[in-house]
């Protein structure tokens, strides 16, 4: 039947709401419309006509760290999503940058390079010519694959660690992998959580990750910490220190030892993670460092 066929190929929505919606006139069955639950036959076409949604608010401005007419660099806000996805269309970084600049008409529009999750601020590229985009897209491809490309630092605030002493580097080696969840399906997450598996050795489906850790600070109730990361996988960070015992403060879905929540997504917000500099950046002849001052909450007391 229809809405079982709904109900159990597209599990994000129950079995009631998928009826809700049929009878609403929101289910298309080969072009027509349909209220009521039917049988399906195969080659049977089904679109579901989904309503407008309310997009909700987000910071809609930006600090420009470097701009030569091509490369733009910006200190990104933590709220912000750069692609559509997750509820936002309109209220994303890329949607932004076409109207702010294309009203101005005078330059191409400067589209991103990479990703950051909407609750990570600090360093983002964007390029306005198709070859500096593919250029950089590149470096950051090959960086994901662990050649030696750009260094990536990041600011994390993460709960306290009794094995870090200050200046410390600790090395993570353990590879991410897609598992399960209730609300999503499949959901990236540590393959093996407080191992360290050769990436020689490999899974099947694993991707290789490399980040190395350093406190900065012990704080009363937090560690501050440096991040470099060496690959670039799905929410590399979050589950690298996750998985050592050490989550970011207020993650809601990446908890110690590598237990993922089954009630929250990546989406949701709540710790503090910043993409701090940028180092061996090659543009326009020259090899670039970029920095983006962290907030303050993510400063060292010698910073503030």
């Amino acid at each position: 039947m229809l809405v079982e066929f709904l109900a159990t190929h597209y599990s994000h929505s129950s079995r009631q709401i998928w009826q809700q919606r049929l009878q609403s006139g929101q289910i298309q069955l080969n072009g027509e419309l349909v209220t009521a639950d039917q049988a399906l036959h195969a080659a049977d076409w089904l679109c579901w006509q989904r309503p407008a949604w309310l997009e909700p608010e987000v910071p809609g401005s930006w600090q420009v760290l470097f701009d030569d007419g091509d490369l733009l660099v910006m200190d990104k806000p933590s709220g912000l999503p750069v692609m559509p996805g997750g509820g936002f269309l309109n209220h994303t970084l890329v949607a932004l940058l076409q109207k702010r600049f294309g009203e101005e008409g005078k330059l191409p529009i400067p589209r991103p390079v990479h990703r950051l999750g909407r609750f990570t601020s600090g360093l983002l590229l964007c390029a306005r010519q198709a070859e500096t985009r593919a250029q950089l897209s590149g470096l950051f491809r090959r960086a994901t694959a662990g050649e030696a490309a750009c260094k990536k630092i990041y600011r994390a605030l993460a709960q306290p660690n009794p094995h870090l002493d200050p200046g410390e580097i600790k090395t993570i080696k353990i590879p991410i992998v897609q598992q399960p969840h209730p609300l999503l399906g499949k959901i990236w997450a540590a393959a093996e959580p407080g191992s360290q598996v050769d990436p020689d050795q490999l899974q099947p489906g694993s991707l290789s990750a490399l980040s190395t850790i350093s406190l900065l600070e012990h704080r009363q109730d937090a560690d501050l910490l440096d991040v470099t990361i060496q690959t670039g996988r799905p929410h590399q960070i979050r589950i690298h220190l996750a998985a050592i015992g050490t989550p970011l403060i207020g993650d809601p879905l990446y908890g110690p030892h590598g237990h993922v929540s089954p009630s929250a997504t990546p989406g949701e917000g709540g710790y503090s993670l910043h993409a701090h500099r940028l180092e061996d950046v090659p543009h326009a002849g020259r090899v670039h460092t970029f920095e983006a001052c962290p907030p303050r909450q993510l400063q060292i007391e010698v910073e503030r």
